[in-house]
């Protein structure tokens, strides 16, 4: 018996086998997979053979308000050390990324809070080789990890796990992309693929 949809899915989420929907609008098949190719809620037309799994394009990229309302926090989630955080990238420089914290432990913040990405702590191999722009760009929703309370103004984060990185991006032409490989998202539209450090679906 296959896993039922998720109630939200982000860029890279398997759905659901090929072999049982066919891909709508808003995702796309990656081996035997119908993966998400945008953030938000899937939908299935039962008119279609087969049902035909799709996932509108209703809310912009990047954006808290994407998750259920129910998740808010009231109070305000601080991050912890050992929190996983889905936060946008605000700022790309040669040897750090800063961040804005969106979500902690899967609690939407009711503030967010700043975060750095040093570049050692981009991956967990080749340190010396990253080169900061080449893993996260402007706008990018990125899944980390907390690594340090850091200084007064900035939680220290990283991305050197295979679960860790990009999970969501959009092209230089403005679309939004979906990933095909753990350095490479590909805009739908042109066809073109942009490097990231891209967050192994989970």
């Amino acid at each position: 018996m296959s896993a039922p949809l998720p109630s939200l899915a982000h860029p890279g989420q398997n759905l659901a086998p090929s072999s049982k929907y066919a891909a709508g609008p808003g995702t796309h098949v990656y081996g035997s997979q119908i993966q998400a190719s945008l953030a938000g809620a899937p939908t299935v037309d039962k008119t279609t053979k087969p049902p035909t799994l799709s996932i509108p394009r209703l809310l912009p990229p990047a954006d808290a308000s994407i998750l259920p309302s129910s998740n808010v926090s009231t109070t305000n989630t601080l991050p912890r050390v050992g929190s996983i955080v889905l936060a946008r990238v605000t700022r790309c420089m040669v040897r750090q990324t800063n961040v804005a914290i969106l979500v902690v432990d899967e609690e939407v913040c009711a503030d967010e809070w700043s975060g750095v990405v040093r570049r050692e702590d981009v991956k967990a191999t080749e340190k010396e080789k990253v080169v900061v722009g080449d893993s996260f760009r402007v706008g990018d929703l990125v899944r980390a990890e907390v690594i340090s309370l850091g200084d007064q103004t900035n939680y220290y984060l990283t991305t050197a796990r295979n679960e860790l990185g990009v999970i969501m991006a959009k092209s230089e032409a403005g679309n939004t992309m979906y990933p095909i490989s753990w350095k490479e998202f590909r805009d739908p539209m042109t066809g073109e693929n942009e490097t990231r450090k891209v967050a192994k679906p989970i």
